[in-house]
């Protein structure tokens, strides 16, 4: 197993922690990679533009004028595609965009996205971020005391304080471990993981129970 070390909020190590190889060192396949971030960017689509076809827009009944003998070119409705304010040919419906990715796929790529950031020693794990109060300056400071510009930061549950702390830092995200993701993980530079989510990602991915290590 990996052993990495655990810093306070000062990136002082302050002792050191154990990551799973069967996480944090597997083989890597980007095509995997690349899969399951298309499929969490085109699960995010509405997918709601629609348009009417001919027999949905309004009107059209009445053919505009006779077949024969006026000059113009023959018309049976005004809800031609051909006409202005007709139906539109081939137009987007409401879809679901979201291609099918197998559960065993998307927790295995997973995986392969923390394993690519450990292997890449982008990886920090602390002890706590140490906030007492909803205060930006003070979650910046973390960050620049490990000279990181881009970060998702790992929580092992919900917590308000470090949640809207991190709001208005660019280029940060924060997330519950119950909510890591491929994309997330691969968009940002670093990954920064609390100590007690650890054991909650290795228990996911797993299937272990989540016992403090």
């Amino acid at each position: 197993m990996a052993t990495v070390a655990v810093c306070n909020s000062k990136n002082e190590q302050i002792g050191e922690i154990e990551l799973n190889d069967e996480i944090f060192d597997v083989q890597v396949k980007s095509h995997l990679l690349h899969e399951v971030a298309v499929m969490q960017l085109a699960k995010r689509r509405s997918g709601s533009a629609s348009t009417k076809g001919r027999s949905e827009v309004k009107g059209g009944g009445r053919k505009p004028w006779r077949q024969k003998g006026t000059g113009r070119a023959r018309a049976g409705t005004r809800s031609s595609p051909l006409w202005r304010g007709g139906g539109v040919t081939f137009g987007p419906k409401p879809r679901d965009f979201t291609p099918k990715v197998n559960k065993k796929i998307r927790k295995q790529a997973l995986k392969m996205a923390l394993s690519c950031k450990c292997k890449e020693n982008q990886v920090v794990v602390l002890d706590g971020l140490g906030l007492d109060q909803i205060k930006t300056k003070a979650f910046a400071e973390v960050l620049q005391a490990f000279d990181i510009d881009s970060v998702l930061v790992v929580i092992p549950e919900r917590d308000d304080v470090v949640e809207i702390s991190a709001k208005n830092v660019p280029h940060t995200k924060v997330l519950r471990s119950e909510g890591l993701n491929v994309y997330d993980i691969l968009r940002y530079k670093h990954l920064m993981l609390i100590k007690e989510a650890v054991p909650k990602i290795e228990a996911a991915l797993l299937g272990k129970d989540t016992q403090s290590a």
